[in-house]
């Protein structure tokens, strides 16, 4: 009775160890590669609404979804596919607007947030000026 019981803690020390091993990394840049996530918008006309594309290339071996987008403020608008599974290899994208309500400098984020409770932060900026 002893063994079983010695061999039970045993199998489930070598599980509990291998679930932890096989975790998904916690640094997202080794699973999914950006382009545009910190994007200079340049001079752009005060009230001129404009919009970028961050591409999204899943650099890993697993399926990775977009669950949400959150922005910082009501002048920046998301427009992406909630729940988009990317594969392997594939790419995905995310167009974030701006109205142009900035006379001046300004920089404005927006947040992914991935399953696997992962996010990444995107930024923009430039300059707004007098038409």
């Amino acid at each position: 009775m002893k063994s079983i019981l010695i061999a039970i803690i045993l199998f489930g020390t070598i599980i509990n160890t291998h679930a932890q091993t096989s975790t998904i990394p916690s640094d997202i840049t080794k699973l999914l590669k950006f382009t545009n996530d910190n994007y200079d918008m340049g001079k752009i006309i005060y009230g001129k609404q404009t919009e970028f594309t961050v591409d999204i290339e899943n650099i890993s071996v697993i399926p990775i979804s977009i669950l949400n987008v959150t922005v910082g403020c009501g002048c920046t608008t998301p427009k992406y596919n909630q729940g988009q599974i990317i594969a392997p290899g594939a790419h995905a994208t995310i167009v974030l607007g701006y109205n142009g309500s900035n006379l001046g400098n300004f920089s404005k984020v927006a947040t992914i947030l991935f399953s696997g409770n992962m996010t990444k932060q995107l930024s923009f900026h430039g300059v707004g000026v007098q038409p």
